[in-house]
């Protein structure tokens, strides 16, 4: 009996030891993970931002400052993004979120009502958006402001409010770091323009998966086409692919593009069916990684420009 009695105390301890064991193994992993994968600086206030272009312009205003960090990765498809545990626990650390609006963060609402009493600062209020014109989004914002240079603009400024919010005695360096990177802003804008004033008028349409350009296009005398206004590859069906492929014949475009978030499947067989080139992958709602094409929000605009010219410079004539 003695024995049998040993043997129940043992499998006793033995279960609270595993059991005990495979708790601090789950505290330990999400203690590592959050510290490693989100590698919050807590000698810093921390700016949570949306997406990976928000967060490059938000750290050139932050300098070293705050410690700037997007919620989404590079490559992340942001419309429909669904926020992570996390992304919760590290929102929930946060001094200041800051979004784009216009509906283009389809999961912020939520996500920043979970995260708490945190400021939050929406970047596009105030600006005068660009409507959608036709299909079902008619009459609808434009959520995409910021791929136009000049109306990023408008973005320092809030930031740099924003941003003194939480570290008033910055606000100088906020506010000077906020000028320099408007004047690069601006020269860059007239880049762009002197570049693309040398696509001929007849060459002027700009085909894309989502309608995300408009923008650049206003800025720039661009006419602008593609497959779906806003969200992502989900919306693509038969009569808006031959709407598209009927537009890219009667105007004659020789090279037409795709975003680097989505699938470009369909954008390939309206290039096959209309005979049209494809001309690569713009950036648009994600950087690239540090190695690829678009690892910050200037290089960005730049590679698309670059894709743009050598795409509608070209003569092609389509049957």
């Amino acid at each position: 009996m003695i024995t049998t009695l040993i043997l129940f105390l043992s499998r006793i301890r033995f279960f609270l030891n595993k059991k005990f064991s495979l708790l601090f193994t789950f505290v330990l992993l999400t203690s590592c993970s959050i510290d490693s994968n989100n590698n919050i600086e807590t000698n810093k206030p921390l700016v949570l931002t949306t997406f990976t272009v928000l967060a490059d312009i938000s750290r050139n205003v932050a300098g070293d400052r705050l410690h700037v960090k997007s919620i989404t990765k590079e490559g992340a498809e942001i419309h429909g993004y669904k926020p992570t545990p996390s992304d919760l626990i590290l929102a929930s650390k946060a001094d200041l979120i800051v979004e784009n609006g216009l509906g283009l963060e389809l999961w912020s609402k939520k996500f920043t009502n979970a995260a708490g009493n945190i400021p939050k600062i929406v970047l596009s209020e105030g600006i005068t958006p660009l409507l959608i014109e036709g299909d079902v989004y008619k009459g609808k914002p434009n959520p995409h402001i910021w791929m136009s240079p000049k109306k990023a603009i408008y973005y320092l400024d809030k930031l740099v409010e924003a941003f003194s919010d939480i570290d008033p005695e910055g606000s100088n360096t906020f506010e000077e770091n906020a000028r320099i990177y408007k004047t690069k802003l601006i020269n860059l804008d007239h880049q762009l323009r002197e570049s693309i004033s040398k696509i001929p008028d007849k060459n002027r349409v700009l085909v894309t998966c989502e309608g995300a350009f408009s923008y650049l296009a206003n800025d720039y005398g661009l006419k602008e086409a593609y497959l779906w206004p806003v969200n992502s590859e989900s919306q693509v069906t038969p009569k808006r692919m031959l709407k598209l492929i009927k537009t890219i014949k009667k105007h004659q475009v020789p090279t037409i593009f795709c975003e680097s978030t989505v699938n470009a499947k369909a954008q390939l067989e309206v290039a096959r069916s209309s005979g049209a080139s494809f001309g690569g992958t713009f950036y648009v709602d994600s950087l690239s990684d540090k190695n690829g094409p678009a690892p910050t929000y200037l290089e960005l605009l730049s590679h698309n420009v670059q894709l743009i010219m050598e795409g509608l410079l070209i003569e092609k004539t389509i049957n």
